[in-house]
């Protein structure tokens, strides 16, 4: 279950453990990993709106 609640507070779902201790690069891994399933997440709405909703305008 570690990884669903890691992907659950990159997407602000969660709430971190603030006892956790992070350094700079731990910071800069998740705000790269954190952009990363957002923009993952935005192509999959891309290709859903493309696939279902433009073929009911033509």
């Amino acid at each position: 279950m570690g990884i669903f609640k890691q992907i659950a507070e990159y997407l602000y779902l969660k709430k971190r453990d603030p006892k956790e201790e992070r350094s700079q690069f731990m910071k800069m891994m998740d705000g790269m990993n954190r952009l990363s399933i957002f923009i993952f997440l935005f192509g999959i709405l891309v290709v859903l709106f493309k696939l279902f909703v433009l073929p009911h305008f033509k």
